[in-house]
């Protein structure tokens, strides 16, 4: 296996430059280069504080089946949380997608419902109600959306979701990089 050029795909694919991902893993820039081109070979410890910085793992690395990677997720694969003190309920409705560059989920939140306030983060945010209706709070700013209406948002305030006070809501909400 050509380890070096493997680290360079997943390291454009990340939108790194050697450098970023020498400075987040702690090495030189010459180095992360001379693993680029197979010119050295890193030890089992650093490999892996490569791969996490780039979002993988030793397994995942390694594996050379594409064909086994899951594409189609069903009910029976999502991770459910229910929050009994914000009467929400969340899904992961693609599990493990804490290691990819976008994390969906499906948001349930009871009449009168809400989020965790999420403070300000690099990224995006965007979501699709699917029933019922929302308030989007971004810092002082109160939006609505409500049932076929979507919202897309740069977190760089205090934020967070309430349901409306009689229906609830349901709502796709699509986190990059994941945040959930």
């Amino acid at each position: 296996m050509d380890i070096g050029h493997k680290i360079k795909e997943l390291r454009i694919q990340k939108h790194l430059t050697q450098e970023e991902l020498a400075d987040r893993c702690e090495l030189t820039k010459g180095f992360i280069s001379q693993l680029e081109r197979d010119h050295t070979s890193p030890s089992i410890a650093t490999l892996m504080d490569i791969l996490q910085c780039l979002g993988t793992d030793l397994p995942s690395f390694f594996n050379n089946d594409d064909k086994d990677e899951q594409i189609v997720f069903h009910q029976s694969d999502y991770f459910v949380k229910k929050d009994d003190e914000l009467h929400n309920q969340i899904e992961w409705i693609i599990p493990n997608a804490q290691k990819n560059i976008m994390e969906p989920i499906r948001l349930t939140l009871e009449p009168g419902g809400s989020t965790y306030p999420d403070n300000p983060h690099e990224g995006e945010e965007f979501g699709y109600v699917l029933a019922g209706s929302i308030q989007i709070i971004l810092g002082r700013r109160v939006l609505r959306a409500r049932k076929g209406e979507s919202f897309y948002f740069t977190p760089g305030s205090q934020h967070y979701i309430r349901a409306n006070e009689k229906t609830g809501a349901v709502i796709i909400w699509v986190s990059s990089p994941p945040s959930f």
